[in-house]
């Protein structure tokens, strides 16, 4: 079940798979970790888990260098390896996503994995491959678990980050309770993993944006919906948190852009500075205990890297209209599929976290009907 199932109106077209794949080469894979229970009083580290990893490659399993950039809306949250990003304007090889304490195993697994399929790029003196001399930056991000997952049992282990890598494929992508947004709330509801995407017209560039999201982010008083308020229309369906009750809001998101449009570095950047356009029109982006980090890369000049000189294709700034409104349509779309496709959870010393109720989206929707129309006509 996705947002268009239950009738909610969106702008913009999307393509096949109305997911980050359908930028060409890109694939994402998952490892869902459910462990014990939910019981009032979980104390066995070794029982009990509500998380897991999410795997993005640019590139599919091959080895690449993609051009880059990054925005944060605010910093409470980790992404590793974006300094040299910064910098350097190339993210090499995977992106993960996991839970705020399990960044580190993610990011010595994503460097196994780049070792085992030869992430080497030829030395500068030489001109070629020279096992031993690779070094990497893992990108790894992470949104706050801890409300529903036993966090600080530090269950993600090696073998969980390299499942995500290894099981990633092109096509569906799954959304909801799974991979590293399984534990994850979002305006308090159920939140987790979700994507969409938007084809530009041909006049336009014909290009694609595909957009991921960790959504661990917003409040329910403030989730707007199409313009309609529906944190304030649903009635019951609340949170029960009986342990561990942050401040309303405090979570996090996450959200990688992909595009198939030759932009550089700084345009991708500027790109990531249009994702808060998707996640305000949802009422959220306002909390100081949120890590709201963001990263775009393109699959165009896959070539660009190198010790000498190359050339690359460029669109021009002034062409880059449709592809901010892209991106923003996209994050919507894709932090209210997270909500749709999620399901109620208990998570540790039985917290309660209700999925968005789909009956009740569907008679408020009803409910805005002539609203609707106007809008969306």
């Amino acid at each position: 079940m996705r947002a268009r199932d239950l009738g909610v109106p969106f702008e913009g077209t999307c393509g096949k798979y109305n997911a980050i794949t359908d930028v060409k080469g890109v694939e994402v894979g998952f490892s869902t970790i459910i462990l014990g229970e939910s019981t009032e009083d979980t104390t066995d580290d070794s029982a009990f888990a509500r998380t897991g990893v999410t795997a993005i490659l640019p590139c599919g399993k091959k080895r690449s260098a993609v051009f880059a950039g990054r925005y944060d809306l605010n910093g409470n949250g980790e992404m590793t390896g974006t300094h040299w990003i910064d910098d350097s304007g190339f993210l090499h090889g995977p992106l993960m996503i996991t839970n705020t304490h399990s960044v580190g195993i993610v990011r010595e697994a994503a460097s196994k994995w780049m070792v085992k399929n030869r992430y080497f790029y030829p030395s500068y003196k030489e001109g070629k491959e020279v096992p031993g001399l690779g070094f990497f930056y893992p990108t790894v991000g992470e949104t706050f678990d801890g409300v529903l997952n036993n966090i600080n049992g530090f269950q993600v282990k090696e073998e969980h980050a390299l499942e995500a890598l290894e099981n990633a494929s092109a096509g569906p992508v799954a959304e909801g309770n799974v991979g590293g947004g399984t534990g994850m709330r979002c305006h308090g509801f159920k939140g987790g993993t979700g994507t969409a995407s938007r084809v530009l017209s041909e006049e336009d560039g014909g290009f694609t944006v595909g957009v991921l999201v960790q959504a661990n982010h917003g409040t329910r008083e403030e989730l707007k919906i199409a313009g309609i308020p529906f944190g304030k229309e649903i009635v019951g369906h609340e949170q029960e948190l009986r342990h561990l009750g942050p401040k309303e809001g405090d979570g996090s998101i996450i959200v990688v852009v992909a595009t198939d449009a030759p932009i550089l570095p700084w345009q991708l950047s500027k790109l990531c500075k249009r994702v808060p356009l998707g996640i305000g029109s949802l009422g959220g982006g306002y909390q100081n205990g949120s890590g709201d980090i963001f990263l775009a890369f393109s699959t165009a000049n896959q070539n660009a890297f190198t010790y000498t000189r190359t050339k690359v294709d460029l669109l021009s700034d002034e062409c880059m209209d449709p592809l901010y409104k892209a991106t923003a349509q996209a994050v919507e779309e894709a932090i209210v599929n997270a909500m749709v496709a999620a399901e109620d959870m208990y998570g540790r010393n039985r917290n309660f976290v209700p999925a968005l109720p789909h009956d009740q989206v569907k008679e408020i929707l009803k409910k805005y009907d002539s609203y609707l129309k106007q809008v969306y006509r």
